[in-house]
């Protein structure tokens, strides 16, 4: 009988920053010849869509105490107790060579049972801060792979620079060519992530209606917005003669980026990394409730390197962000120079290099893969 593949676990909470990251990690580990399994929960099964059809998907019971009342909070232990028994009865039947955690409530289920059954384990921490679970399960993983550097870490951790992996569709436009901004058809995105994209619907359209009217006239602007912002901002726009596709999800956001003369966005650690992979100019708006501010430190590496503008949520008005977005489209060397220095910070080889860790992980004693 052929021996089974060996198998890989990847768990992870339900945004796209959690997400996309194992999506590009699944890519790769099947292409190595593994099997692979994801194990999330409803919410974050909303982001299988665009997963390899060979990742099995498991949805366990786990929970969040950052929501509901007080008897769902109670409930919480109970759920995601009941979510680690599932995980381990799973793993006693088809035991995995190593788990990775990329963080969210539900990815505790499968890492607290690796823990127990002292399966390999390590976890991906997207931000240069920890979020809640992977502060949790930081000192009892094999290792800690960091997408972005330098990560805050508890003493003692035992961590990997490997960068933030990309999904295959954005490494198809690795280093795609820039278009500079010109007397022709220019493309904004905006991007405003899972959460506190409100203020972008609020600023972002009028920072864009003032503009002058030759450049909008060649101005054609793809934004996201909340499901009960999208009639408004669709409306403004229109009312304005501005050329918009406002949408709550976009599928194609590779395509729309490599077409971008500027984005607009949130500075979520994927799309952070996506801007690098493919070399975009952006203002990022960093979101100031996000925990310990990690969204000002994604933003920082490309900042510092003169890729990006940005603007922290105290100081976003619609001037001050029409000020940057004017600043970009009529300045077509320097846009050039910033989509360059994008690319100078890359990482296209996260996901193999986060890949090889696995394996590492799982078969120490082998010979590392050429």
């Amino acid at each position: 009988m052929t021996e089974q593949a060996p198998l890989l676990v990847i768990a992870a909470g339900g945004t796209g920053g959690h997400m996309f990251p194992a999506q590009a990690l699944a890519e790769v580990m099947l292409a190595r010849g593994w099997r692979v399994k994801l194990s999330t929960d409803a919410r974050g099964a909303r982001y299988t869509g665009a997963f390899p059809t060979a990742v099995e998907i498991e949805t366990v019971p786990s929970a969040t105490f950052a929501r509901g009342g007080v008897l769902a909070r109670a409930a919480v232990p109970f759920r995601i107790g009941g979510g680690v028994v599932s995980a381990m009865v799973k793993f006693l039947s088809d035991r995995p060579k190593a788990v990775v955690g990329f963080g969210g409530y539900p990815s505790i289920p499968a890492i607290a049972a690796a823990t127990l059954l002292k399966i390999p384990r390590m976890i991906h921490e997207q931000n240069g801060i920890l979020g809640r679970v992977n502060e949790v399960f930081a000192k009892r993983v094999d290792c800690v792979a960091c997408g972005t550097w330098p990560t805050e870490l508890p003493e003692g951790v035992k961590a990997f620079h490997t960068g933030n992996p990309v999904r295959g569709a954005i490494l198809e436009k690795y280093a795609a060519p820039y278009i500079t901004p010109g007397d022709y058809p220019m493309e904004i995105l905006v991007l405003g992530g899972s959460q506190g994209a409100r203020i972008l619907s609020d600023v972002v359209p009028e920072a864009i209606a003032g503009l002058p009217a030759a450049t909008l006239a060649n101005l054609r602007v793809s934004q996201q917005a909340r499901p009960e912002d999208l009639e408004r901002v669709a409306a403004f726009y229109d009312a304005r003669g501005i050329q918009a596709d406002v949408r709550t999800f976009f599928e194609d956001v590779p395509k729309r980026m490599s077409e971008a003369q500027l984005v607009v966005s949130r500075a979520g650690a994927s799309t952070v990394a996506d801007l690098s992979v493919i070399g975009r100019p952006s203002v990022l708006i960093p979101f100031a409730a996000a925990a310990g501010d990690h969204q000002t430190a994604n933003a920082r590496g490309l900042a510092e390197a003169d890729a990006a503008i940005m603007i922290p949520e105290s100081q976003l008005t619609p001037d001050s962000l029409r000020e940057q977005i004017a600043a970009v489209l009529g300045h077509p060397e320097g846009a050039l120079m910033m989509s360059q220095a994008a690319l100078s910070v890359a990482k296209p080889q996260a996901a193999q290099d986060l890949a090889a860790l696995v394996e590492q992980l799982a078969f120490p004693s082998a010979p590392p893969a050429v």
